[in-house]
């Protein structure tokens, strides 16, 4: 039987797999659908991002500083989502930088401990995004801004995804499968669709580019892309949109 190109059920279980959000998923369908329901991660990543910009503009209601909505932000973000990018970006951290050989990195990557390198990059990664969204929020809506980065920062997984091989031969994205091209431009479509009037052109090119920057790096470390790889795409993407709406402040003020 042919498989559509869409299906309604694709953004619960896309919301099933990037949140801990309780969403009515039919395990048979996800799983016959998995790849193919790449498109809507963009579209989850939305949804992820208004909630928590709803809790932003809920500090801002009673009267607290953008650093707190920020800080609100990003709590809510990392409890919706288990923290799985958060991980994902440790585990590449640890892997990527502490093996000396492909096999070595990958075998890192799998160890549920997280090294010096992992807890590093995700102070950083927190300190990064707290900081700029802390700066951008003092001059844009949060709910806007959360929304377009939250499908900005998830728009990249479905193509890379699609076009690196997969590293391993098990894990969650080796589970998925590799989405079809169409499948994955059409996820990168969805994305700017959602980010560019949103967020604007400049920082969909330096998500775009940071991107295309890591996929690079995971090639030739790995050789290909993993679940971590894909997590730490969302965290860098977001923080290379951040840098760039901050950047844009001056001019808009």
């Amino acid at each position: 039987m042919t498989q559509p190109f869409f299906h309604w059920q694709d953004l619960p279980a896309a919301m099933g797999l990037m949140s801990r959000i309780p969403v009515r998923v039919d395990p048979e369908h996800a799983a016959l659908r998995s790849a193919r329901a790449t498109w809507a991660y963009p579209v989850a990543g939305a949804l992820i991002g208004t909630l928590a910009g709803v809790v932003a503009l809920g500090i801002s209601a009673i009267g607290l500083p953008p650093l707190v909505q920020a800080i609100a932000a990003l709590t809510t973000s990392v409890i919706l989502t288990g923290a799985m990018h958060e991980d994902g970006l440790a585990d590449s951290a640890d892997g990527l930088w502490g093996g000396w050989t492909p096999e070595r990195r990958l075998e890192i990557m799998k160890d549920s401990r997280t090294g010096a390198y992992g807890v590093i990059a995700i102070a950083l990664s927190l300190l990064w995004r707290v900081t700029l969204l802390s700066l951008v929020l003092e001059s844009a809506h949060p709910v806007v801004i959360l929304a377009g980065l939250g499908a900005l920062s998830r728009s990249a997984m479905s193509p890379l995804m699609s076009f690196l091989p997969q590293a391993r031969k098990n894990g969650l994205s080796s589970s998925v499968g590799s989405p079809s091209k169409p499948t994955a431009l059409t996820s990168a479509a969805a994305g700017l669709a959602i980010a560019l009037p949103l967020l604007g052109p400049i920082p969909c090119l330096a998500a775009a580019a940071i991107a295309a920057l890591w996929a690079t790096i995971a090639l030739r470390k790995i050789g290909g892309q993993t679940g971590d790889i894909l997590g730490a795409s969302q965290q860098l993407t977001e923080i290379a949109a951040l840098i760039a709406l901050a950047a844009l402040l001056p001019s808009s003020l």
